[in-house]
């Protein structure tokens, strides 16, 4: 055993009960792991180490990789085991080919009730709502730039993804684990929800009323971001203040995460 296994437990066999948690990780994703989650790679765990929302319940690490990662692994608690595995065991276990050399198992924490987390932003606030996003990507590179541009909470309505999806979580770099979110249930209000916080609510649409360059930045405001296509519902798009992205030549169409970070960097620095 290496200086970076000092702590670890080497696992010699893909079938061993102590790492079930990691078997087959692409079809657990889809069938879903019973409110524990996998987040995968170094600045992903970085993250959810620093964060600290989501309790960890092990770290699966390539033997190979143990002496470089020892200052990290040196911060998981001491009571979360740390096992360690050859390339060959490793990529058995999960099913394919981990290039990453680190996985770990989280579990998930309740939402925070929804009115009470919007409250709890300073009375100058930025907040994200994503409504009806089912790709991971899209979900993952929007938590992305909510973090990198101080977005205070993000809110997903019924009709999305989850967040703590894998790929998602490795998408965002680990935002996902670090921005406060709440899934809402189906039928809330977010117009309203919003409203009665005090947030205004901005629809990112096309056809948008005031163009993103004349928009003065409210005090707190909340970015509504609709599915590529289908964009955001009529009775939403009815109620809150339509913002467009100007483009050349008439297009009209930006991958729902690229629009997020525009507008959320006009955001974050104008007003």
């Amino acid at each position: 055993m290496t200086a970076g296994q000092g702590r670890g437990v080497r696992i010699a066999e893909p079938e061993d009960p102590r790492v079930a948690g990691y078997r087959e990780v692409r079809e657990r994703d889809l069938a879903g792991r019973g409110g524990a989650f996998v987040a995968e790679g170094v600045v992903v765990l970085e993250k959810l180490l620093a964060a600290g929302r989501h309790p960890l319940e092990s770290v699966l690490v390539a033997a190979s990789r143990a002496e470089a990662l020892a200052p990290l692994l040196a911060q998981v608690p001491p009571q979360v085991p740390v096992y360690f595995a050859e390339q060959p065991v490793m990529d058995a276990l999960v099913g394919f080919h981990i290039h990453r050399g680190v996985l770990a198992l989280g579990r998930r924490t309740a939402d925070p009730d929804p009115a009470a987390l919007l409250r709890s932003l300073p009375q100058r606030a930025l907040a994200v709502v994503m409504v009806g996003l089912s790709n991971h990507d899209n979900v993952g590179g929007v938590f992305r730039n909510a973090a990198a541009f101080g977005a205070g909470a993000v809110l997903l309505d019924a009709g999305c993804c989850d967040p703590l999806y894998r790929k998602a979580i490795r998408v965002s770099v680990g935002a996902a684990l670090t921005t406060p979110f709440v899934r809402l249930a189906p039928g809330v209000d977010v117009v309203d929800l919003l409203e009665q916080a005090g947030f205004e609510a901005l629809a990112l649409a096309p056809a948008g009323a005031t163009a993103l360059a004349d928009l003065p930045r409210p005090p707190r405001c909340a970015v509504l971001l609709g599915a590529e296509g289908p964009g955001l519902p009529v009775e939403i798009l009815a109620r809150a203040r339509g913002v467009r992205i100007p483009m050349s030549g008439g297009f009209d169409s930006l991958n729902v995460a690229v629009a997020s970070g525009i507008v959320l960097h006009h955001l974050s620095r104008t007003g």
